[in-house]
């Protein structure tokens, strides 16, 4: 199995759970006027919601039970979003002005694309450690086959 590409297959799986519950987060927490420490919780939960769920859909058209789906889903992606979400959030709160740009804002959106980007690049390799010893996606990639 090519590791490296396991591990950017997953990254990418993870980045998309991640960006599909912060961009949602974002814009329930703006819609609803809450601040950043509400914002970011929801944001992050959203992040592990939708990316527990992309997994958990998948492989449960692999044919497995709910209860092990739910168990691989979380022995799977938990690290992997934990990393990416730390990573994210951490250079969100540090670009001026990105936790109080709106969302029809450019720096929001910019913020937020090298957010995930750099999460991007610091997970890869995470995953690719789990993969390697044979944790993580490694166990969902054999699904898929």
């Amino acid at each position: 199995m090519d590791t490296w590409r396991t591990a950017i297959s997953a990254t990418l799986h993870c980045l998309t759970g991640c960006a599909i519950g912060e961009v949602l987060g974002m814009v329930l927490a703006t819609w609803w006027g809450w601040g950043d420490v509400a914002s970011i919780a929801l944001a992050v939960a959203l992040a592990f919601f939708f990316g527990y769920l992309l997994t958990f859909v998948g492989v449960r058209r692999a044919g497995v039970d709910i209860g092990s789906a739910i168990r691989i889903a979380f022995a799977a992606d938990t690290i992997s979003i934990l990393v990416m979400e730390i990573v994210d959030n951490a250079i969100l709160l540090t670009v001026p002005g990105a936790m109080d740009a709106h969302l029809t804002s450019g720096l929001f959106w910019g913020a937020l694309a090298v957010a995930l980007g750099f999460a991007f690049v610091v997970t890869v390799p995470v995953n690719k450690w789990m993969i390697g010893r044979g944790r993580g996606h490694a166990v969902v990639h054999e699904m898929h086959h």
